[in-house]
C-alpha cells in the first residue's frame, strides 16, 4: 500500500471492499462491525484521501495503491 495515503488497516480493508462494490451493510457483515462503524470509518477515509464519495474513493484508491481488480 502507498504509505502516503496513511489509512489504518481497518480503513484499508473498508476501502478495498468499497472498490469491489460492497454496500455498507455487506462490509459490516464481512468485517463483523456495525453499519455505524462502517460509515464513521468511511468519513475518516474520505477526509484523509480528500474525496467526497465512494466513486471518488474507488477511483483514487485503485490508481494510487497497489490494489487492482482481478
Amino acid at each position: 500500500m502507498n504509505t502516503n495515503l496513511k489509512l489504518s488497516k481497518r480503513e484499508h480493508d473498508i476501502a478495498i471492499l468499497v472498490c469491489k462494490g460492497y454496500t455498507n451493510k455487506e462490509i459490516g457483515k464481512i468485517l463483523f462491525i456495525s453499519i455505524h462503524t462502517v460509515k464513521a470509518n468511511l468519513e475518516h477515509i474520505f477526509e484523509k484521501l480528500k474525496v467526497a464519495n465512494r466513486v471518488q474513493l474507488a477511483i483514487k484508491y485503485t490508481y494510487e495503491t497497489e490494489f487492482r481488480y482481478k
